[in-house]
């Protein structure tokens, strides 16, 4: 009878652990995570999804624009932006939480700074360098054919945002800003001309792999303020704004505003999510230098780092 009465408690504790484990979510509806066009913001989607995948959620991966993303975030055909870097989105993330249709459900854990950055072997043919006034006198060490004699800039991707010819304008940079297509494209390029010594500056941000691979630094601009992307008669030019670098702050997640109610569970696994700069930077070396796939390497950190993620994982 006791070896009876043994059996069915433990049948019973492994039922209710299967019944847990595989409980079924609130909503057979896809969550869906946008992808936006650089490699560390497609890694957080893909190990956010993984996990939710784990949890036994149905996701759906959706590309989608940078700063456009929030107006699809706000009627729910978007589920889950997992970077909204406050440097360069900060305003636009606010515009759309006003609207009550996306919450910003804290940081990633990620600080973000995204600014002009040059190889340290620039400072040679740029003397006073990093302090930005330097670039007044030296745009033509930066110069191509196709820009001189104006030094040129390489920026990210146009959907970024980031107010690089407002900057170049308002601080009177002999420079002309040009976009990357991608942002593959724009670290491919930094690679070659760090190999070759050849002049280039360009949009660096953390985290990410480039700081950590290639020996530069940020330039100093003025440091930023709210008022300098307010008001144009802050700081160094009284007629123009954007005369100061770019704002350095969190990395936040965003959820449309319906997510709590339609997937608890998944909206809580959202807000516990949390990574740092060394680890994102590493994983994404892993993929613009090594090669591999970001799915991958995002399945594969969710299978090594169960102890981590599983706690966001509410019973």
């Amino acid at each position: 009878m006791l070896h009876t009465l043994s059996r069915i408690a433990l049948a019973g504790v492994v039922s209710m652990a299967v019944s847990t484990a595989n409980a079924a979510p609130e909503s057979k509806d896809p969550i869906k995570i946008t992808l936006n066009d650089w490699t560390g913001e497609l890694l957080s989607a893909h190990i956010m999804g993984e996990i939710l995948k784990k949890a036994g959620y149905n996701v759906e991966y959706v590309p989608a624009d940078y700063l456009a993303q929030f107006s699809g975030m706000g009627t729910g055909d978007l589920t889950v932006a997992p970077e909204v870097w406050a440097t360069t989105a900060q305003e636009a993330l606010d515009a759309a939480v006003k609207t009550g249709g996306v919450e910003n459900v804290g940081s990633s854990g990620m600080e973000a700074r995204e600014d002009w950055w040059f190889p340290e072997y620039m400072k040679e043919k740029c003397p006073g360098l990093p302090d930005w006034k330097a670039l007044k006198k030296c745009g033509a060490a930066f110069a191509t054919p196709d820009t001189a004699p104006k030094g040129r800039y390489l920026g990210g991707p146009s959907t970024w945002g980031g107010y690089d010819e407002e900057r170049v304008e308002a601080l009177g940079l002999p420079f002309e800003v040009i976009h990357a297509g991608t942002d593959a494209a724009m670290f491919a390029e930094l690679k070659s001309a760090y190999e070759r010594k050849a002049p280039i500056i360009l949009w660096i941000y953390t985290p990410h792999w480039a700081p950590i691979k290639y020996k530069g630094e940020f330039v100093e601009f003025p440091a930023y303020e709210a008022a300098c992307y307010e008001d144009p008669a802050w700081g160094v030019n009284k007629e123009m704004k954007y005369d100061c670098a770019k704002p350095r702050g969190p990395i936040w997640k965003a959820v449309w505003s319906g997510m709590q109610k339609k997937w608890p569970g998944a909206y809580e696994i959202i807000k516990e999510y949390k990574f740092d700069n060394q680890t994102m930077g590493e994983l994404a070396a892993r993929v613009d230098i090594e090669g591999q796939k970001v799915e991958d390497v995002a399945a594969d950190w969710v299978s090594k780092n169960e102890p981590t993620w599983k706690p966001w994982v509410k019973p």
